[in-house]
């Protein structure tokens, strides 16, 4: 696989062409990726999801697809918000532009993701009960709902980037919803 993110401070996951998967921990075994029997494969399934994030039933949980394109992608805790390299001339570069385009950031709506805790990112082509074969990073979650919006920004001229940005609810920002 071609590594388009250069090693340094982060740690970056890629896909061999298909979209990325956030799939909560206890529930990667569920996973087939592009294997199975079925007529449409788990992989297919990812691949059908329109547009920059969507959801996808995982067992008794949902998956978070980063869909659009394939994108070598980061997690960024002190900003609770997944970061997808579409071009820069550096990691530096990249990062440097990421605090400025999230407050400017046009946001698409948002959907509610429920998480029973820890969430491991790879290529949805893979099946989840093999992750400790490919490219994967395990992002540490609380356990509950959280808010997902995505949004593309271009903080510099050759700098474009995706961003989906996890934003933990409270009851009290659940109880005014149908």
């Amino acid at each position: 696989m071609v590594r388009y993110a250069e090693p340094g401070v982060v740690e970056w996951v890629e896909s061999g062409g298909g979209p990325l998967i956030a799939i909560p921990e206890t529930v990667l075994p569920f996973w087939a990726g592009a294997d199975g029997d079925d007529l449409a494969s788990d992989y297919d399934r990812a691949c059908e999801v329109d547009g920059i994030v969507g959801l996808l039933p995982v067992g008794d949980c949902a998956a978070l697809v980063l869909g659009d394109e394939p994108a070598a992608t980061c997690y960024l805790p002190e900003h609770g918000t997944f970061v997808r390299w579409r071009a820069a001339n550096t990691e530096e570069e990249l990062l440097a532009g990421v605090p400025d385009a999230l407050a400017t950031a046009d946001w698409e709506d948002e959907v509610h993701w429920d998480v029973p805790g820890a969430v491991v990112l790879f290529d949805s082509a893979w099946p989840g009960g093999e992750t400790d074969r490919t490219d994967c990073l395990r992002v540490a979650l609380e356990p509950g709902p959280y808010a997902v919006r995505a949004a593309q920004a271009q903080p510099g001229p050759e700098t474009w980037l995706d961003f989906i940005q996890l934003r933990r609810l409270d009851e009290g920002q659940l109880s005014g919803q149908a």
